[in-house]
C-alpha cells in the first residue's frame, strides 16, 4: 500500500488595502503575520550583523566602545570637579557604566530602528514583505551589544570588587518593557524618516539631551522637580529599576515601574497599529 504525504503551504496574499483591517481580526492578523515572518526576521538580522562587522578592524569592540569612552570622560569629569556628583552607591564608574548598559539599549535600539527603512530601502521597494521585520531586526543589533556590554560591566565589578545582589539575575525580566518602549518609538520614528531624512539627525540630537535628564551618570533624586522628571522620563523607572536590583535587590520606586511599564505596551501597540496602517504609503516616498 503506497502512501502519500501532503505537505500543506499556507500563502499569504498582500492586498492593496490588506492592511486597513479593524478590531480584534486587525490584531490577530498582525500576531500572525508577525509570528510567520518570524524566519525571515531572523535572516535579516543575520544579515545586518554580518555587514556591520564586515571588513572592520575593531569588530566587537565597537559594541562597548562607546560606553567605555562616555564612563571615562564621566569618571575624568568628577574627579575634577568639573561635574561633581556625590553619594553614588556604587562606585562612580561602575555606577555610571550600569546606568550606560541600560541607557545604550534604548539609544541604540531608537537610532537603529530609525534608520532600518531607509537602510533597506532598495529591497522594500522590489519585494513586499511585513517592513516591520526590518525593525525588528535593528533593534536585534542593539539587543547583541546590550549583552556583549554585560560582560564589559561583570569585569568592571570584580575591578571595583562590587558584590551585586542576586537580584540582578532579574535584570533581562525588568528590561522587557524598556524593549516595547523602544521598539514602539522605533516604528514611529523609522516611518517619519522614511518622509523626512532630518529625523535620524534629530533624534541623535534629542538622546544627547535626553540622556542627562535620565539617572544614568547622578543618582536619582526622591524629592522635589528632579523626582517628577523620574516620573514624566519613561526610560527613567528602568534605569532606576536595574540600579536598584543590583544595589539594594528590590524596586524602591515599583509605582513609577508600573507606570513605565502600562506607558511601554500602549507605545509599542500604537507604534505597531500606526506602522502597520501608514507603511505602505510611506514606501513609495523612500
Amino acid at each position: 500500500m503506497n502512501s502519500e504525504t501532503q505537505t500543506e503551504t499556507r500563502t499569504v496574499l498582500y492586498t492593496a488595502h490588506g492592511h486597513l483591517g479593524v478590531g480584534m481580526g486587525a490584531w490577530r492578523e498582525m500576531f500572525t503575520e508577525l509570528w510567520e515572518t518570524r524566519e525571515l526576521t531572523w535572516r535579516l538580522y543575520l544579515r545586518d550583523f554580518s555587514a556591520r562587522y564586515r571588513q572592520s578592524l575593531l569588530g566587537y569592540v565597537w559594541a562597548v566602545l562607546p560606553a567605555l569612552i562616555t564612563v571615562a570622560t564621566f569618571t575624568w569629569l568628577n574627579r575634577t570637579n568639573v561635574l561633581p556628583v556625590k553619594g553614588t552607591p556604587l562606585p562612580y564608574p561602575v555606577f555610571v557604566l550600569l546606568g550606560m548598559t541600560v541607557w545604550q539599549l534604548f539609544a541604540s535600539g531608537l537610532t537603529n530602528s530609525t534608520q532600518a527603512l531607509v537602510g533597506a530601502s532598495a529591497l522594500i521597494t522590489k519585494i513586499n514583505f511585513p517592513r516591520e521585520t526590518l525593525v525588528i531586526a535593528a533593534f536585534g543589533q542593539a539587543v547583541f551589544d546590550f549583552f556583549i556590554r554585560l560582560f564589559l560591566l561583570a569585569g568592571a565589578f570584580v575591578i571595583y570588587r562590587v558584590t551585586p545582589s542576586p537580584a540582578i539575575l532579574l535584570m533581562p525580566l525588568v528590561l522587557l518593557p524598556l524593549c516595547c518602549l523602544t521598539l514602539g518609538l522605533g516604528l514611529l520614528s523609522a516611518l517619519l524618516n522614511g518622509v523626512l531624512r532630518d529625523v535620524g539627525q534629530i533624534i541623535t540630537f534629542l538622546l544627547t539631551f535626553w540622556m542627562f535628564l535620565t539617572p544614568v551618570v547622578y543618582p536619582a533624586s526622591t524629592e522635589g522637580s528632579k523626582a517628577l522628571l523620574n516620573v514624566l522620563n519613561p526610560v527613567s523607572p528602568f534605569v532606576i529599576a536595574v540600579q536598584d536590583l543590583t544595589i539594594v535587590g528590590h524596586l524602591t520606586q515599583p509605582g513609577n515601574f508600573a507606570i513605565g511599564c502600562v506607558v511601554s505596551v500602549v507605545v509599542l501597540l500604537l507604534g505597531w497599529r500606526l506602522f502597520h496602517l501608514t507603511e505602505p504609503r510611506i514606501v513609495e516616498r523612500i
